[in-house]
């Protein structure tokens, strides 16, 4: 509904009087100097997150959850090796477990539950779903073969698919838009912390107690954690810290997809992501299967050397890859693609070299550019969705960008590997996963860099035309 015709179109507050709001319908509502002066009340004395304290805690114990999301995940990348040998299974069924199964859950449930948290209370949401993928990691030591393993590994990808969603929009309702990138992006930490002490916790664990044992050891503590979640941070006011009203009408479904869809820069943007995520869950899932086969190392010294190139290397990049996107962007926006683009090419010559080099050590040497660089798309493709829609669409619009990340990159990336490994075996024996690596990662990761190009050409027109 357009605004009437006496109304000045302005889609924020900026801090002078404003007739009529944009809101993420498109409906135009009446606000009064009277409205405002209650808005900028209630922002200091409701607000649960007006001090910086507050907030940092929040976005802290976030990212602690999330990284338990992934040493949940990674804990079987590092064990499958031992799994393999006990329960007899190929590199295609491993494949399946750690990719494709695990995924289709994942998205599947992450729709439903992200249309709860852009209605409901995201809190309540991310320790629910911390407490059912913590027990499930933790029951997975107790399977007894191939079946049950995938069952239990379902319910982990069904509990964490209500983890990301509403805490990226927790995190776009604590922090102001200038913020947002470089927040979210600490917030991402927890992908690398969480693939750090999975690799590091499990290769360990299983050297010294086996493999069961490491699966109860790390599901375990995420239980504890989610009753802190729940007693000790809030919900956040939608919309406060933008100085934007939210109604209660909830944005149906096909609303947000149509709107997401119709971006072109969301288009690449999202497809970039995904095949960058492709090339990222496969190393994340294979390099231990690879060193322990064509090098021969033990999963004690693997999970260290992993911990800090692809862990410790990976927070680091996604962390200052958005707070140097939220520096540059005031001068131009498409640096939000420009330099996952540029991370991503960066990557490719030393990805191949992992792959053909002769020794161990200078392996995992070259290993430690991409291991920085994978994730720096992450921070700035989630601040960047979230910055073409309105607030009620926030967790499904994160859902949606997961769901298409975790098809293509979880999904299709370990799967494809895996069997593309069984086929090369009659030829290359144990080398088959080398080759497997190179011929598939090398030109996935370019081919990601030139949509993330191609989402930088129209992202300016897109962010302007979002709806508030």
């Amino acid at each position: 509904m357009a605004p009437p015709a006496e109304a000045p179109n302005y889609n924020s507050y900026a801090g002078r009087p404003t007739h009529y709001c944009n809101d993420a319908h498109g409906w135009w509502q009446a606000l009064t100097p009277r409205n405002l002066l209650l808005m900028q009340d209630q922002e200091t004395t409701d607000n649960p997150y007006a001090s910086k304290k507050s907030a940092y805690y929040a976005l802290v114990l976030l990212t602690i959850v999330y990284s338990f999301n992934f040493i949940d995940r990674q804990l079987l990348a590092i064990l499958q090796e031992s799994v393999k040998a006990d329960l007899d299974l190929s590199d295609s069924q491993l494949g399946l477990l750690t990719g494709f199964a695990f995924a289709a859950f994942y998205v599947i449930a992450g729709i439903p539950i992200a249309r709860w948290a852009d209605r409901g209370n995201r809190r309540n949401i991310v320790a629910l779903s911390l407490f059912v993928w913590s027990f499930m990691t933790a029951l997975s030591g107790a399977v007894l073969n191939y079946t049950q393993l995938l069952l239990v590994r379902i319910g982990v990808g069904i509990g964490e698919a209500g983890g990301s969603p509403p805490s990226h929009s927790m995190i776009s309702d604590i922090f102001p838009p200038t913020e947002r990138a470089s927040a979210i992006g600490f917030y991402s930490m927890g992908v690398s912390i969480g693939i750090l002490f999975g690799f590091l916790a499990g290769g360990w664990l299983n050297e010294y107690f086996g493999w069961r044992v490491a699966f109860i050891v790390v599901g375990a503590p995420g239980i504890l954690l989610a009753i802190i979640v729940r007693m000790s941070i809030a919900e956040p006011i939608r919309g406060l810290v933008e100085h934007r009203q939210v109604l209660d009408t909830p944005v149906p479904m096909m609303e947000v997809v149509s709107l997401l869809w119709s971006r072109r820069s969301f288009r690449h943007m999202a497809m970039g992501a995904a095949l960058n995520a492709f090339a990222g869950y496969s190393i994340s899932n294979w390099i231990a299967s690879f060193m322990i086969r064509s090098h021969g190392m033990s999963t004690g010294e693997l999970g260290t050397w992993l911990a800090l190139t692809i862990g410790l290397g990976g927070a680091v990049g996604v962390f200052c890859g958005a707070l140097l996107a939220d520096r540059l962007a005031p001068r131009d926006k498409r640096w939000y693609m420009w330099l996952p683009a540029l991370a991503g090419i960066i990557c490719v010559p030393f990805t191949a070299s992992t792959y053909l080099v002769a020794g161990a050590y200078t392996s995992l040497v070259m290993g430690i550019i991409p291991g920085i660089l994978f994730n720096v798309y992450l921070g700035n493709t989630i601040a960047t969705t979230h910055g073409l829609v309105g607030l009620r669409m926030r967790a499904l619009s994160s859902a949606i960008l997961f769901l298409i990340i975790n098809i293509i990159g979880l999904g299709l990336g370990p799967w494809s590997i895996g069997m593309l490994s069984d086929y090369l075996a009659p030829s290359l024996g144990i080398e088959s996963l080398r080759y497997a690596m190179l011929y598939l990662l090398p030109p996935i990761m370019f081919w990601s860099a030139c949509h993330f190009f191609l989402a930088a050409r129209t992202l300016r027109e897109d962010l302007a035309a979002a709806p508030q």
